[in-house]
């Protein structure tokens, strides 16, 4: 276990750099689950993610005597915003490599905090592509790679967090919420806690689709996912770090899988209610209140949200999947009769007063008395579901319904 030192002089080294970002009690969610519930903002940083502590910390560190002093690392975005800032500040060249599906927003931003001191390049179709080269760079040019997580400094510049949480908060904490991707949150935050708050509960979270760190936990070891989800970018990885893990193991109490939707669920909630705007892995810790919610009554719980570099272009989708979740969308092949007046019997029989049809696609074929249509069909209760399925039943109307059937899903619905 790293000592405290470690990460109070990470601390100073930080200061002037980073924002001390506010620890907010937030109302709405304490009076719902009757508990006292604060934020830790990290998504105001300068770079709108923790990222920057790490960084920083570990640039800082290059050995003096280094002529080159050049730096380079591999990003899909925040790590890569931290390390672009990290090098203007310290006035080091450094080489980013992003992959070229990056949307432009984030590019973008890299570009705007590193400025003259960092060149992009955009390389392969997904991180892994990316990260091979960013390796390869790093050992034919004698440039220091900088890790997203699984390094010693990185992971005591990340720590700095649980430094702050405990000089803001002046009560006991009984849980502590933090995301989970390839453990240099979790590691720096829950080694501070372990010295200096060791009966606060540690809880990690995680996106269903990328359980790298419950899967680790459970097999005593670092384990590489065969698949992931990346939809929750920010803690989407195959594998955690090997530092990360051996930190993790001895102070997270417990691992919580989120499902993307309700991720999706929570990030909209944040932003219509909260005024919040978040990136799926800042909604994790929030969103993991629910399946604590028998627990935490009059208890005071923190909850990490880890950063806001969300892309605008994801929003349909995000609402989609928040829809699945909730229970409130839903995608048919019904195969309607090819007889005048079939579609507009639908129409006024099957579908509910508050029903809505957001997804048509028919084709009509000749000589056939049946043609199939793909339905998206949105409700406003999980309760008018059930009632739209019995009408349709009742009416006659065969259909098979799509969205717990992901192949079929997948080639018949096109989501924006």
């Amino acid at each position: 276990m790293k000592p405290v030192g470690d990460f109070k002089s990470a601390r100073e080294r930080l200061q002037g750099v980073i924002l001390t970002t506010p620890l907010m009690k937030n109302h709405n969610f304490s009076n719902f689950y009757g508990a006292n519930i604060y934020f830790k903002r990290e998504d105001q940083q300068v770079v709108r993610s923790y990222k920057i502590r790490g960084a920083y910390n570990k640039i800082s560190q290059l050995p003096d005597q280094d002529s080159s002093k050049h730096v380079v690392c591999a990003s899909a975005g925040n790590h890569a915003q931290g390390v672009a800032l990290s090098c203007k500040l310290l006035g080091i060249q450094g080489k980013i490599f992003m992959p070229a599906t990056t949307p432009k927003q984030k590019v973008k931003q890299v570009q705007h905090f590193g400025e003259k001191f960092v060149d992009l390049e955009l390389v392969g179709d997904t991180f892994d592509d990316c990260y091979k080269e960013a390796i390869l760079f790093a050992e034919c040019n004698s440039y220091h790679f900088i890790p997203p997580f699984d390094d010693d400094q990185v992971i005591e510049g990340q720590g700095t967090i649980g430094l702050e949480i405990l000089e803001q908060f002046h009560d006991s904490i009984d849980y502590l919420i933090l995301p989970v991707g390839g453990g240099g949150l979790a590691a720096g935050v829950s080694a501070v806690f372990h010295h200096l708050s060791p009966n606060t509960k540690i809880i990690g979270v995680e996106p269903t689709g990328a359980p790298s760190m419950s899967k680790s936990l459970d097999k005593g070891g670092p384990v590489r996912l065969d698949q992931i989800d990346k939809f929750v970018d920010g803690a989407s990885v195959g594998m955690v770090g090997d530092k990360n893990f051996n930190i993790c193991k001895d102070t997270i109490d417990r691992m919580i899988l989120v499902s993307e939707g309700e991720v999706c669920a929570m990030l909209l909630q944040l932003y219509n209610e909260e005024a919040i705007v978040v990136e799926p892995a800042g909604a994790l810790a929030v969103a993991a209140l629910r399946q604590l919610s028998g627990e935490i009554s009059n208890k005071n719980v923190v909850c990490i949200i880890s950063g806001s570099n969300n892309d605008i272009t994801r929003t349909e989708e995000i609402k989609e999947r928040a829809l699945f979740f909730e229970g409130l969308k839903h995608y048919f092949l019904i195969k309607f009769p090819q007889r005048p007046g079939a579609l507009k019997d639908f129409v006024s029989q099957v579908l509910g007063p508050n029903d809505d049809i957001t997804y048509f696609q028919f084709s009509k074929k000749n000589n056939r008395e049946n043609g199939p249509a793909v339905v998206g069909i949105e409700v406003s209760s999980r309760e008018n579901y059930t009632e739209l399925i019995k009408r349709m039943k009742d009416l006659g109307f065969n259909y098979d319904y799509l969205n717990d059937n992901q192949l079929w899903f997948d080639q018949l619905v096109s989501m924006s």
